[in-house]
């Protein structure tokens, strides 16, 4: 790929399309404090939702970040599209704090920071190649049963554990379903490309992502809900989904990542890195959120 390319096309792409994610994390955020909480994966929530306009508005800005995403990619590597794009992390504290009138707090963005620079580093390292569409030989129960129960002990965690570090809980579960949804898309790609519009019908693949990437993005309404403040929530989804992607990949898929001994020192150290953005995002967001409920009168969000 020519590198000129690359830099005029793929990376402002890859950097617009962050900000569109960022922006539309930030209103939803906001205008799901006006509808009514319901329960865990209750579609009523989308109900009350899609008659607020600037609600529907959001979900264009999504689609907006989703076609500079695929531009990106077909200019760019991912291993320097994927970095670029957790940088939407950034962009919706920003985006969040501006939308609120308040200032961004210094805390949260270096906790977002943390978040966005270990897992650019960790894909850097790992440096994911292949462009497998197909599963492998290697068995998918494994993986799936683990991911499975990744999401039910988040929702545990979400329905048990106080304040933000309850809302942590709900983002795992959301990254974990966007991931798999991501994973599983590419194979509905490949069969598509191989076997037309009707091949995708007659495999089990396709009516697991009908299924499994409606709920992730109700979940994710729920969590930015829940969210007194919407870095942590928007961090740890931002982060969980590309790695559930990558393991996907790499166990279902045939994908390769470098795994030499000094690769893995540095990935352990971004994946610590990554592991302390977020406390620092829950714990600074659980302070932030009492100091705010005590200015504001009951009934008010932001």
């Amino acid at each position: 790929m020519n590198s000129g390319t690359v830099l005029v096309v793929a990376v402002p792409a890859a950097i617009i399309g962050a900000a569109s994610f960022g922006m539309a994390s930030a209103i939803q955020h906001r205008v799901t404090k006006q509808v009514p909480q319901v329960a865990t994966l209750s579609p009523r929530m989308l109900w009350d939702l899609v008659r607020k306009p600037i609600w529907v508005l959001s979900i264009g800005t999504v689609i907006l970040g989703l076609s500079l995403q695929v531009v990106a990619l077909a200019f760019g590597p991912l291993v320097l599209v994927q970095p670029l794009l957790v940088t939407s992390v950034l962009f919706g504290a920003a985006f969040s704090a501006w939308l609120a009138q308040r200032r961004m707090d210094l805390v949260l963005a270096l906790g977002a920071l943390a978040c966005a620079g270990g897992l650019a580093a960790f894909l850097v390292l790992a440096r994911p190649s292949g462009h497998g569409s197909e599963f492998t030989g290697s068995p998918v129960l494994p993986l799936a049963l683990a991911m499975g129960l990744l999401v039910g002990l988040s929702l545990l965690a979400a329905r048990w554990l106080p304040g933000e570090f309850g809302v942590v809980g709900l983002a795992v579960a959301t990254g974990v379903l966007y991931g798999v949804t991501a994973g599983l898309m590419r194979v509905v790609a490949g069969q598509f490309r191989t076997g037309g519009l009707v091949e995708p019908f007659g495999h089990w693949t396709l009516y697991v992502v009908c299924v499994i990437g409606p709920m992730g993005f109700l979940l994710s309404q729920q969590t930015f809900q829940r969210g007194r403040l919407m870095a942590p929530s928007l961090a740890v989804i931002t982060t969980v989904d590309p790695l559930v992607s990558a393991a996907i990949g790499v166990s279902w898929l045939g994908e390769r990542i470098e795994y030499s001994p000094t690769i893995l020192a540095g990935e352990a150290i971004a994946a610590a890195l990554i592991v302390g953005g977020i406390a620092v995002l829950a714990r600074r967001s659980e302070q932030l959120g009492r100091e705010l409920a005590e200015q504001e009168e009951p009934g008010s969000w932001g």
